[in-house]
């Protein structure tokens, strides 16, 4: 629900329509050969053609000396390149991943990015859907480089932290670690970018709303301050809309390193 889309105001007899699950569901606008697309999926859909049509007119022509937009592309690449995966990995053993870490990093970028654009005005990671699918490509490259790196049985000693030094307490410890790492880790890994995509549109949704529900007598004077707060909340959620997208990856990084770390 939009600010715009109520006629109810403050001492109109009408109670303040505040936001709830019915801002995160949406009817199909269209149909393709039977799949109902909603305004998630769609933002979703341009999200990968603006990612993918960004990075080939940056680099399908790369020049010796870049262009203006070759040079974003080249910035982009190398702040995740360097500030994220070097970090983590090394640059021997990550330059490998850098490509799906960049995509991954934009791709996450762009769908929360969508919550501050004018029509759009809704984060896609809101929907758990999304950022479950993307924690679940990490899980499944994470277990993959484990048993590709340490075979079945080292590959399940990685995961479960196996010990001999830990003594009788080692069983426990195994437990805890596979229940952690299997089940809790991706878990975690898509809730900590959906719960805070959610939150904060909902904040942005509740002052918009009371800005235009305030719009009234003497309530005129308040709805200037949940205006000032909604823009402050805006450029805040600008803010946390980066940050969620390098934490994702940085997360991701992370656990590939671990795949390929040596068992002791």
């Amino acid at each position: 629900m939009l600010a715009f889309e109520t006629n109810c105001h403050i001492f109109d007899g009408c109670g303040f329509p505040a936001p709830g699950l019915n801002s995160f569901l949406f009817e199909p606008l269209f149909t393709v050969g039977g799949i109902e697309f909603n305004k998630p999926m769609l933002l979703a859909v341009l999200t990968t053609v603006i990612v993918i049509g960004f990075f080939w007119a940056a680099f399908g022509r790369a020049k010796v000396v870049p262009g203006k937009l070759q040079m974003v592309g080249e910035a982009g690449y190398d702040f995740v390149r360097r500030g994220i995966v070097y970090d983590s990995l090394g640059k021997k053993e990550g330059e490998k991943y850098v490509p799906f870490m960049v995509s991954l990093f934009f791709f996450v970028w762009i769908m929360n990015l969508w919550s501050i654009i004018p029509v759009a005005q809704f984060p896609v990671t809101s929907i758990i859907a999304f950022p479950a699918a993307l924690a679940l490509i990490v899980y499944v490259l994470w277990m993959y480089l484990t048993f590709k790196k340490h075979g079945f049985v080292g590959g399940l000693k990685n995961i479960t932290g196996y010990d001999k030094s830990l003594g009788p307490i080692l069983p426990l410890a195994v437990v805890l670690e596979f229940f952690s790492n299997v089940i809790i880790r991706p878990f975690t890994h898509a809730v900590r970018l959906f719960a805070n995509m959610f939150a904060g549109h909902l904040l942005i949704l509740m002052f918009t709303i009371a800005s235009w529900y305030l719009l009234n007598g003497i309530g005129i004077a308040y709805a200037g301050v949940s205006f000032v707060m909604t823009i402050v909340m805006t450029a805040f959620e600008l803010f946390i809309q980066a940050v969620q997208a390098y934490v994702f990856v940085l997360l991701a990084t992370n656990y590939v390193q671990g795949a390929l770390a040596e068992h002791h």
